[in-house]
């Protein structure tokens, strides 16, 4: 198994990854090829997949502002789970974040995925009751959640 810097090429593999799976909140406009594409632009290195015999795995999504890191869309397939995949994707994103100087890093899990939030949990995550996490759409572009969670 090959840990490498996810490519906008991986996209379609990516994608039918994430779908595969229980718990995503994807966006119809972020989440596009075009959003992530622009995603990968602005963090070429950060970004990870996890290849088995040319088939993509896992993935992790993992951006700074230059001040903190985020992780976004972390998988593994099914039939790869507790194989330390998801761990392996992990360290590399943050050790490519600490290489650019970041010190913290945050992630947002869905409320009802509670196997999600396990897992950080398990890793040392913390969950941070006090912080409320707001958003609001600031472009007239159609960014809709593609199923519901």
């Amino acid at each position: 198994m090959m840990i490498r810097a996810m490519k906008i090429n991986d996209y379609n593999a990516v994608f039918d990854l994430w779908m595969q799976t229980e718990n995503m909140g994807l966006r119809e406009l972020d989440d596009s090829k075009e959003g992530i594409g622009a995603f990968l632009k602005r963090n070429p290195d950060t970004c990870f997949v996890a290849e088995k015999e040319g088939k993509i795995v896992g993935v992790i999504l993992c951006g700074n502002d230059g001040r903190r890191g985020y992780i976004y869309h972390t998988v593994v397939h099914r039939d790869y789970r507790k194989q330390g995949i998801a761990s392996r994707l992990i360290e590399n994103a943050v050790l490519a974040l600490q290489k650019e100087g970041i010190t913290r890093v945050c992630l947002n899990v869905v409320e009802s995925n509670e196997a999600g939030k396990g897992f950080w949990q398990k890793r040392g995550w913390e969950k941070k009751d006090f912080l409320g996490f707001y958003s609001k759409s600031i472009t007239e572009r159609k960014n809709e959640p593609l199923f519901e969670i």
